[in-house]
């Protein structure tokens, strides 16, 4: 009853500002120690999940308060996006309420504080369910450079993430997203999982799942294209979807950049079924996109999902939305 009062509080500020200090409240409320995660365990990646809910990437964006977070009852975190070398992303304004939509559009630019901060934040955390690490490449590298940049960011987080998402969908990076066509993702793929590997083995570390974010914006073609190559990899998973471009139910004339929220909810759904369809019953899906109740928490999870994640969700309806999920989820 009391998140009414402070959205109203909050949304009187700027939307990044507004970020700022409900994560510097976070960080406090991280001091006090750990809760109970709500629901029940799920089994998935080989990773026990203590519930199918967690946090999406672009919310913490540099790991600084996974502890408070964890007191919500998200089962799983995932912070960044991450870059090899710290970068300040686009020049603001960069984060925009659609409040008529339930919904934000956000050209942040991945702006961190590199990946090696992130990893040594990140030692000290004292949450106990899973953390996984979104990474991406630097703005200033150059799409021929990409793979190098996703590997120097998989090498400084390896030994404390429990899974490292692969951002290649963000609309706000310079050509990223051409990193869906197969000559690109490919052999990034391939990279990536031989540099896995050889990182488990020196480390004696069994596993370290490797999952791919995807754009909510690709055609069939794309996607099935897309399929194949994760299939052929041997990556572990895919999270569907990212924010997208397109503007379903958003005034004409809104702002440039990522559109999540409400208006996302049926183009991840559509993205789930059909990888689902594309990838067989087994395989890995976090499925992302405009949850803002129980009821479309479930209705991702119906379409495919193993494990859902919620972000704009959380702006719009407050932290309740958590554990009112998790319990649709059980």
């Amino acid at each position: 009853m009391l998140y009414p009062l402070v959205r109203r509080c909050l949304f009187t500020l700027d939307a990044e500002r507004a970020h700022r200090l409900t994560l510097r409240a976070l960080r406090i409320a991280g001091h006090l120690p750990p809760t109970t995660i709500p629901g029940d365990p799920v089994s998935l990646l080989d990773l026990q999940f203590p519930n199918r809910v967690g946090l999406a990437a672009g919310f913490d964006k540099i790991g600084e308060a996974v502890n408070g977070i964890g007191r919500l009852g998200f089962g799983f975190i995932e912070v960044g996006t991450v870059t090899p070398r710290p970068q300040s992303g686009l020049a603001a304004p960069r984060l925009f309420r659609l409040a008529g939509q339930k919904a934000l559009i956000n050209r942040m630019g991945f702006p961190n504080d590199g990946a090696d901060a992130c990893a040594l934040r990140l030692r000290r955390r004292r949450f106990r369910g899973v953390v996984g690490v979104n990474i991406g490449k630097n703005a200033d590298t150059p799409m021929e450079r990409a793979t190098d940049d996703y590997l120097a960011a998989l090498r400084a987080v390896h030994g404390v993430a429990d899974y490292v998402a692969l951002n290649i969908s963000s609309p706000n990076t310079a050509s990223l997203r051409e990193l869906h066509e197969e000559r690109h993702l490919k052999p990034l793929l391939d990279a990536m999982v031989r540099e896995r590997d050889r990182l488990n083995r020196a480390s004696g570390r069994k596993r370290l799942p490797l999952l791919l974010k995807i754009s909510p914006d690709l055609d069939r073609p794309m996607l099935e294209g897309v399929s194949v190559v994760v299939r052929e990899s041997g990556i572990d998973g895919v999270i569907a979807a990212n924010t997208t471009v397109q503007r379903p139910g958003v005034p004409e004339g809104s702002e440039a950049g990522g559109l999540s929220g409400e208006p996302l909810h049926a183009l991840a759904m559509e993205t789930i079924v059909l990888l689902r369809a594309l990838l067989g019953p087994n395989f890995p899906i976090v499925g992302v996109g405009g949850i803002d109740s129980p009821a479309s928490a479930a209705s991702l999870r119906n379409a495919g999902a193993d494990l859902v994640q919620l972000y704009t969700g959380l702006v719009y309806q407050g932290p309740r939305l958590i554990r009112a999920c998790v319990a649709a989820l059980q």
